[in-house]
């Protein structure tokens, strides 16, 4: 580039930007969502420009281990209102601030469920100890059990590979040989 002799940097004018803008983003929606206002929504995860807003200062918007919650605004379908995810640090994952809910939660739910069953397992095992006696023994019950269901699949699986085809073929064709001669008769 040519600079002239006379030229100054600080000459040229600053530009002047607002702390509280939006940049805007081109990204992958998270998941899959469905609107609420219309129920007009994302049916698999939109691309789309993304205008990704200002994180908050005071510390309002901040999640777990001091990590800063990101608000994003993708679009939707037919141009309904935006529906925005944020992160959730604590889970790693992201949430619904309103506007729309995810189409596909089983998984999440199934893993929630699961915590919390563990969860009054503990609780119910530190209060009473024939509890845990109790879920010990039906524990191992099920460890046997699985235990004989795969002694039993591998012995199956023995005695189908000890199995000659060859011998079987020519067996049933003999038989029909057989079949074939006393109808002959």
């Amino acid at each position: 580039k040519y600079y002239p002799p006379d030229f100054d940097p600080a000459k040229i004018p600053k530009l002047k930007l607002p702390k509280d803008r939006q940049y805007v983003v081109r990204l992958m929606a998270p998941f899959n969502m469905r609107g609420t206002p219309l129920s007009q929504g994302a049916a698999s995860p939109v691309q789309g420009g993304l205008e990704q807003g200002g994180i908050p200062l005071g510390g309002a918007s901040r999640g777990a281990g001091g990590w800063h919650v990101q608000h994003s605004l993708p679009p939707t379908h037919r141009g309904c209102a935006a529906v925005p995810p944020q992160t959730d640090p604590e889970n790693t994952d992201y949430t619904m601030e309103h506007g729309a809910t995810r189409n596909f939660q089983a998984e999440k739910l199934l893993e929630e469920e699961e915590k919390r069953m563990q969860k009054e397992r503990e609780e119910e095992e530190l209060n009473n100890p024939m509890k845990v006696l109790e879920n010990r023994t039906k524990d191992s019950k099920l460890e046997m059990e699985v235990l004989e269901n795969l002694q039993e699949l591998k012995e199956l699986n023995q005695r189908q590979a000890n199995v000659d085809f060859e011998a079987m073929l020519k067996q049933y064709k003999e038989l029909e040989e057989e079949q074939r001669r006393k109808e002959q008769e």
